[in-house]
């Protein structure tokens, strides 16, 4: 009987986060991806299996799920290296863009070709076959619009390879992934799973269960806003906005190249010098350290002030709120506007997560929450319609 492997994805705008098998590995890859040959040059090829294959992702996917099929591509840090680097534009929905589905691919196929699954996946010569539960998720705006029903059957009953090209340690090898299951969960109600459950499904905060509250998720592209009541998603009530960190960022990066002449790799290097511990808001100029303060406090600002329009309608809408809490990569960024903007203003009860890693990693997970909890109420099921044979 083939052997299925849990796995938790969360395709965020600014980078992949996934959980596998028994929280035993993780990863996390850019969501950079770049069009490429197949037979890109190789400065030191003999040095090549000493890399971190995660820093040199060269693959070739081929899926009935892709508009461009058998396309070549660089991805993650490698396709930050590269003049044709794409990252998920605004207004685009994650359920329909290629780059969501290469994402996705690229980081099952770098689990199951780990030296630790060949007890679980069957590898004969090059060639790795791999089963996977997958628990995933969509902005709940896209859900609302019923893009989750295609966005499944996209990866269910199909075989989706990934083969690597020139990739450190896994160069030659294919990956055929199979799903055994697809669940596709709305971010806002992930993200209330994971705030009142731990990964033993036991309820951790049990002051939260029956409060109303709101959960604000920021992410690149989009913003979701769950209203939870009674224990549940109010799905009428809930709200999906076409309004994320991405065009900000993009816009500091474009201001920082006009002024000071820095070209930034990618979106996760303004993150970068906007939340770091050290030296925040400053870049490196012909070797001088230079303020970008000015660039990111105005562009930011101007976000945090459309982001708390968003809560103050929402809650306006829900009166009886008892508190917000803000999750999710864009929350992280904006934090201290928002804060300064609701102290002056509202002054709302509102809850950040000061754990960086936690709010980054929540919806991953959550989705890992939600599909152990399926698979295992599915394999109890088995059991009673299956009686042991005496």
């Amino acid at each position: 009987m083939t052997k299925t492997r849990i796995a938790a994805v969360d395709v965020g705008n600014d980078s992949i986060k996934a959980i596998f098998g028994e929280l035993e590995h993780e990863l996390n890859i850019p969501n950079i991806v770049a069009r490429d040959t197949e037979d890109r040059p190789v400065i030191g090829v003999e040095e090549l299996n000493d890399k971190n294959p995660l820093d040199g992702i060269h693959i070739k996917v081929h899926s009935p799920a892709l508009k461009e099929n058998n396309a070549v591509y660089r991805v993650g840090h490698l396709a930050t290296k590269s003049s044709n680097a794409t990252e998920l534009d605004p207004g685009s929905s994650k359920s329909e863009e290629d780059q969501t589905l290469v994402m996705l691919f690229t980081t099952l196929a770098l689990d199951a070709v780990r030296e630790e699954n060949a007890n679980i996946f069957p590898r004969a010569k090059n060639v790795v076959d791999a089963n996977y539960t997958l628990g995933t998720g969509l902005p709940l705006r896209e859900v609302k619009e019923g893009k989750d029903v295609g966005y499944r059957s996209k990866l269910v009953g199909s075989v989706h390879q990934v083969e690597f090209l020139v990739t450190p340690k896994y160069q030659g090898l294919k990956v055929n992934i199979k799903f055994n299951e697809v669940k596709v969960y709305p971010e806002g109600f992930a993200a209330y799973i994971n705030l009142v459950m731990d990964n033993n499904l036991k309820i951790i905060n049990k002051d939260l269960i029956d409060k109303r509250i709101l959960i604000q998720d920021i992410g690149g592209l989009s913003t979701d806003i769950a209203v939870i009541k009674n224990r549940n998603v109010d799905d009428d009530k809930a709200q999906g906005f076409n309004l994320g960190v991405s065009e900000s960022l993009e816009s500091i990066r474009e201001e920082i190249r006009s002024k000071h002449g820095v070209e930034l790799d990618s979106r996760r290097d303004v993150v970068e010098i906007i939340t770091r511990k050290n030296d925040r808001n400053h870049i490196m100029v012909k070797g001088s350290r230079t303020s970008v303060h000015d660039i990111t406090d105005r562009i930011l600002l101007e976000l945090a002030k459309k982001q708390y329009r968003l809560l103050r309608n929402v809650w306006q809408k829900n009166s009886q709120t008892e508190i917000c809490y803000f999750v999710g990569g864009g929350s992280n960024v904006l934090k201290e506007y928002i804060k300064t903007l609701n102290n002056g203003l509202d002054g709302y009860n509102i809850e950040f997560f000061e754990d960086e890693k936690e709010s980054i990693w929540m919806m991953a997970n959550a989705y890992y929450k939600l599909i152990t909890d399926f698979v295992m109420k599915t394999e109890k099921q088995k059991a009673v319609k299956e009686p042991v044979k005496s």
